[in-house]
């Protein structure tokens, strides 16, 4: 059991996702860093798809009220417990009565905590996740505030030494896998959709020049700013489905991300879609950032989602022995 004591808003409890019912509507919501959630479960050893709580705004404050084996996975927030300086993407046990910190990050824009167990809320047509925009979900269809109280679910699966561990963060571990630009700039690597075509010209401009996240930007989507793209002549669509990653292009000419609580539907014209191993550093992206896209194909998509199962497989192999090490030589 936690307690909250400092808390911005818009900090939800989030799992990876309500899957199955955008035929009637809902978004299936779920952590914008599905990466970070898998780790940190990983590392409390909980299912990966465990409830835990998705940190956007700081300083973000809790006590554990009894003992408890905890992760912090993400954004680096220079966390502290009990005024120790933490690691980041580190896993330790806390005791009765310590307080966890978590101040802004320099970079990156969300973190995660994962508690062993998992945060016990009621399940939702299957998934433990918030849903803002459907207040339901999560802790009483809402974002975190002060004074709330959560409990977990029982199930201990390791003990990690008293001092903790923790992993290399997936861009370290795979840089070769997940590029930037000389400046810093985000690269995303899309697939054209099927009115790429429609904007002529303009759908070249898409590619090479340089956009920027707006504040008009949420778990909904992302609106990017730059010099706006125009069809080369009008055309009406029917109503499709959407998934997150789907860009899409307003009247405005500013394209609009579709993120983890993409509308289920929609009729602007679709410019591509990001792949969904690219989603996660887009989840990772704070306001202002700069991006470029750079076209993909399916092959180059499953390349990557190959890395990041290989990556994740290979954490959940090898932490056993590394706790069980770990422990050992603290015993001594």
């Amino acid at each position: 059991m936690i307690h909250v004591l400092g808390c911005g808003p818009l900090n939800t409890i989030q799992d990876l996702g309500r899957a199955g019912y955008r035929n009637i509507g809902v978004t299936a919501t779920g952590a914008m860093d599905p990466i970070a959630l898998k780790v940190g479960n990983i590392l409390v050893g909980n299912d990966e798809d465990a409830a835990g709580i998705e940190i956007q705004t700081f300083p973000f404050r809790i006590e554990f009220e009894q003992a408890q084996v905890f992760a912090m996975t993400g954004a680096d927030c220079a966390p502290r417990l009990d005024g120790q300086d933490l690691p980041p993407w580190w896993c330790m046990r806390a005791e009765p009565g310590q307080v966890l910190e978590l101040s802004t990050p320099s970079q990156n824009a969300r973190a995660y905590l994962c508690l062993q167990g998992g945060i016990d809320v009621p399940l939702v047509m299957g998934s433990r996740s918030t849903s803002l925009r459907g207040s339901f979900g999560g802790h009483e269809g809402r974002p975190l505030a002060v004074g709330d109280i959560l409990s977990v679910l029982s199930g201990a699966t390791i003990s990690p030494p008293i001092n903790g561990f923790g992993i290399v963060p997936p861009a370290q571990a795979m840089p070769d896998m997940f590029p930037v630009t000389e400046t810093g700039d985000l690269i995303l690597r899309a697939i054209p959709a099927g009115e790429h075509d429609l904007f002529g010209d303009d759908a070249d401009r898409f590619w090479s020049q340089t956009w920027k996240i707006t504040s008009q930007s949420d778990r909904t989507g992302y609106r990017l700013a730059g010099a706006p793209l125009q069809l080369s002549a009008p055309v009406e669509l029917r109503s499709y489905g959407i998934i997150p990653g789907i860009i899409q292009v307003p009247p405005s000419g500013e394209p609009i991300i579709q993120m983890s609580d993409a509308n289920t539907a929609g009729g602007y014209p679709k410019m591509a879609g990001v792949i969904d191993g690219d989603l996660w550093r887009l989840g990772q992206a704070r306001i202002g950032s700069r991006i470029s896209f750079r076209q993909s194909s399916l092959s180059e998509a499953r390349k990557v989602e190959k890395a990041i199962d290989a990556y994740v497989d290979d954490i959940r192999q090898t932490l056993p022995l590394v706790a069980n090490a770990l422990g050992a030589m603290t015993k001594r």
